[in-house]
């Protein structure tokens, strides 16, 4: 259900409800007491490329994960807000599959908070594509939802349709690493028609990175529309189990 201008409209004769579990709170678009105490936001030691938290204390700039010292990541940078559990888990399902287009409102400050250092003079914000037919399931895209509203926020430029995807893809729960990858090669490519991403620097936005797929052929599809910089930012990073 839609409740960004619902919720907005009433807030005025009505209580404002909890996010998740629709509990009554003090203020439009946020959490009770309980969701926000489950809420984990990304922070300490983490992967520079893939914003996965690591074992540590002290900050270091070039600290890698073992999938990034294996792996090569198309892009220079990476971060992500929240840790997939939890609210966190909560408020990336609803958004994605229930339409909720209150939830990408709300995440716009703690998206623009981990998206901090990324963001340069240069930056366009561009979403991760969705295929036109999971688009018409879905009756959103959530990557495109969050884009706007950290571009509203943040006032950045944000370019919605600067990538799509040329081929319907299987839905990757489940799939492996290896597969991931494979299922997604060559499915996302630069729109035909904009040349928004040449010579700029980009941050690509979706809403969870789990093996970072996705986000591997959306940034080398931003190489092929000539990208100068790419980064990655999520709204929540899945954690390895400790």
């Amino acid at each position: 259900m839609r409740r960004d201008w619902l919720q907005t409209a009433l807030s005025a004769v009505l209580p404002p409800l909890c996010l998740t579990c629709e509990a009554q709170v003090e203020t439009p678009f946020g959490l009770c007491g309980p969701c926000w105490r489950e809420l984990r936001f990304v922070s300490g030691l983490t992967c520079r490329l893939c914003a996965v938290p690591l074992p540590g204390e002290a900050p270091e700039a070039e600290a890698l994960c073992d999938d990034c010292l294996v792996i090569a990541r198309p892009w220079q940078a990476g971060a992500s807000a929240l840790v997939y559990s939890g609210t966190g888990r909560s408020l990336v399902l609803a958004l994605k599959h229930a339409d909720r287009q209150d939830i990408a409102r709300a995440a716009a400050p703690w998206l623009a908070r981990a998206a901090g250092p990324l963001v340069t003079p240069d930056t366009v914000l561009v979403p991760v594509p969705l295929h036109p037919w999971r688009l018409l399931h879905r009756g959103s895209n959530q990557s495109v939802l969050l884009a706007a509203a950290l571009a509203r926020h943040l006032t950045l430029p944000h370019c919605p349709d600067a990538l799509i995807r040329t081929r319907a893809t299987l839905a990757l729960d489940g799939q492996g690493r290896e597969a991931r990858f494979a299922t997604l090669q060559g499915a996302i490519r630069p729109h035909p028609r904009r040349r928004a991403l040449t010579g700029r620097d980009v941050i690509l936005v979706d809403d969870v990175m789990t093996s970072g797929a996705t986000l591997a052929a959306a940034s080398e599809a931003a190489h092929a529309a000539g990208a100068k910089r790419i980064s990655v930012l999520t709204l929540a990073r899945v954690a390895k189990a400790p």
